[in-house]
């Protein structure tokens, strides 16, 4: 099943293409279209508003119905989304398109989960996260590296119809890939109701913590170019290169911490401290470059700490879904996913619209130091709120 995680990577990779394309537009499309910082807020934050509650009901869907057919019709729904910003006259117009895009991306990752806790055995699980993973930050290392030349040379339309268009293209492998699947796996797993999950504190203590991971990854992708090109004065070549540096650091390490997950746990040592210790790690680090970002001087100064931010968001969003299939097992791993991303992604309905508000009142450094104390408090909450790693008896 090699290429079907494949696949699945590639899926989560466009997911973070399209749904970042706004970050690398925004300098020139808020400007044309002129946006202030709180509407610009409100417009990341709309993809959010359904986005994070639509998981529960999709969550479901994945555990009662195809998957795989699934996964295509979402796919359909946000490319054509992306690709109708183009063609957006202002913020009304981006507002409903951010919506609609937040509905079709919401089957990604409780449909990668399922998938991956049905065909996937545990000795391996770190690798095929790490493919998930690896499609979280190549997708705003690609959309930022491509975005900023489309952005350069043909200004901030062209973004959204590219990107449209070539995520329409990974449908064709994945039809032939998941042909038949359906009939195999009928009716294996019974399914598991979604008051039995809601009533344990694992769920909701998992919930909380994606949050806390969440927060720090959405300020970094939404924020970012905008802060390095208005606060610190780089061209918008500079501004991509940047940001693209930090995302291939995520993406290796993404790798690196994925293969080292499995050595260890092939090697008798346990998953669950393993996957613990890299949460916990992760939040501190990322705070520490976060809260560095905010005082950093220099342009080497700016690369090195979006390379640390990104490498704890590596492991952050590797391990967040491995635990999660872990407690969960493959029977209710659907559901579960998405109630943890429906939970998990308040922070990027409140998120930006926070930051926005700060950004206008107080500055940018004001707005580093608030994510900075989350990924702290995330880092505590593995202490003290997230408790023994084990598939929950269903």
């Amino acid at each position: 099943m090699g290429l079907l995680v494949l696949l699945l990577g590639a899926a989560v990779f466009l997911n973070y293409v399209d749904r970042g394309a706004i970050g690398i537009a925004a300098p020139l499309m808020k400007t044309e279209l002129r946006l202030s910082a709180t509407q610009f807020g409100l417009i990341v934050s709309a993809f959010f508003w359904v986005y994070a509650p639509v998981q529960l009901f999709v969550g479901w869907l994945v555990d009662r119905f195809s998957v795989y057919r699934l996964m295509a019709g979402g796919l359909v729904l946000w490319a054509l989304s992306t690709l109708a910003m183009g063609l957006a006259g202002g913020f009304a117009s981006l507002l409903v398109l951010r919506i609609l895009l937040g509905v079709g991306e919401t089957i990604a990752f409780p449909g990668g989960s399922k998938i991956i806790t049905r065909h996937v055995p545990p000795e391996r699980r770190g690798m095929a996260n790490a493919a998930l993973a690896l499609g979280i930050a190549l997708g705003p290392a690609a959309g930022t590296l491509v975005g900023g030349m489309i952005l350069a040379s043909f200004g901030w339309r062209a973004i959204f119809l590219a990107f449209g268009v070539v995520t329409l293209v990974w449908l064709l492998p994945w039809h032939r890939t998941t042909r038949g699947l359906d009939v195999v796996d009928e009716k294996v797993e019974p399914n598991v109701p979604i008051r039995f999950l809601i009533g344990r504190w694992s769920l909701w203590s998992m919930s909380i913590a994606h949050i806390a991971s969440n927060y720090v990854f959405y300020f970094i992708l939404a924020w970012l170019p905008l802060y390095l090109t208005q606060s610190r004065g780089l061209s918008i070549p500079e501004m991509t290169l940047l940001a693209t540096l930090g995302y291939a650091a995520q993406a290796v390490a993404a790798l690196t911490f994925g293969g080292i997950s499995d050595w260890w746990t092939r090697n008798g040592r346990s998953e669950a401290s393993v996957r613990r210790g890299m949460m916990m790690l992760g939040q501190l680090v990322a705070a520490g470059a976060v809260l560095g970002l905010a005082y950093a001087s220099t342009k080497v100064e700016i690369a090195v700490l979006l390379c640390v931010a990104g490498m704890a968001t590596g492991a952050l969003s590797l391990n967040t879904y491995a635990v999660a299939q872990m407690f969960s097992g493959p029977r209710a791993a659907g559901t579960w996913v998405g109630f943890q991303n429906a939970v998990g992604n308040l922070s990027g309905i409140f998120g930006p619209v926070a930051t926005g508000a700060i950004v206008d009142s107080a500055g940018y450094g004001t707005a580093f130091v608030v994510t900075a104390a989350v990924a702290a408090a995330g880092a505590l909450w593995w202490v003290i709120g997230v408790p023994r790693i084990q598939q929950i008896p269903v």
